[in-house]
C-alpha cells in the first residue's frame, strides 16, 4: 500500500470546556469539540447564510494537559493533527458504529483581540516594586557623526555584544553603519 497524507488543520472556537480523563495506565486524555463556522451569500436570494460544524479533537498527554489548564467554552483555538476513524461496538443495541474524531498534535491557543478577555491559567504573582534606576544627564538629540557606545545605558550589561562605537568609522553617504555578521 502506499503512503498517504492525512493532515487537519482547524480554527475555532471551543463549543464546550474540555472532557479530561485518564486512561488505565494513567494516560491523560482530554476530549473538545472546536465550532468551525462559515458563511456563504445564496446566489438566488442574495441572502447572507451560515453554517457551523462542531469538529470532535482528543488530545493526549501534554496537549491534555494544556487543555485542562488553559481551554475553556468560547476560547479560539487553532488544531492542527489527522483525521482518525474509530470503530467500536454499542453495548446497549449490540451493533457496529464509527466515529470520526480529530487527534491533535499541536493545539495553539488564540487571542479573541479583546482586552477585557478573562485570563486563563495561573495569574502571576505581582513582582515588588523595584527601585528607580539612577537617572542620566539629558543629552542633546542624536545629530550624525558618531553613534556612541551602547554599554554606557543602564538596560545593556557589560558583555553587550553590540558596540557601535568599536566598529570604527563608517562614512557611506546615507550614514548607514555596516554590522560585521
Amino acid at each position: 500500500m502506499s503512503k498517504g497524507f492525512n493532515r487537519v488543520i482547524l480554527m475555532g472556537n471551543l463549543a464546550r470546556d474540555p472532557d479530561i480523563r485518564h486512561t488505565p495506565n494513567k494516560q491523560k486524555v482530554a476530549r473538545i469539540t472546536v465550532a468551525v463556522g462559515r458563511q456563504w451569500k445564496n446566489k438566488a436570494t442574495g441572502e447572507l447564510q451560515s453554517h457551523t460544524d462542531f469538529i470532535p479533537v482528543v488530545a493526549w498527554m501534554f496537549l491534555a494537559d494544556i487543555c485542562d489548564r488553559y481551554l475553556r467554552k468560547g476560547r479560539p483555538v487553532l488544531v492542527e493533527g489527522r483525521l482518525q476513524v474509530r470503530e467500536y461496538e454499542d453495548a446497549k443495541t449490540n451493533s457496529r458504529k464509527w466515529a470520526t474524531e480529530v487527534v491533535a498534535d499541536n493545539i495553539v491557543l488564540l487571542s479573541s483581540g479583546r482586552r477585557d478577555e478573562e485570563s486563563y491559567g495561573e495569574i502571576p504573582a505581582p513582582r515588588p516594586p523595584q527601585p528607580a534606576p539612577p537617572q542620566k544627564p539629558q543629552t542633546a538629540p542624536y545629530q550624525g557623526g558618531d553613534v556612541g557606545s551602547l554599554r554606557d545605558d543602564i538596560e545593556f550589561e557589560e558583555d553587550f555584544p553590540l558596540d557601535f562605537s568599536e566598529l570604527g568609522d563608517s562614512s557611506d553617504s546615507d550614514g548607514e553603519v555596516d554590522v560585521p555578521f
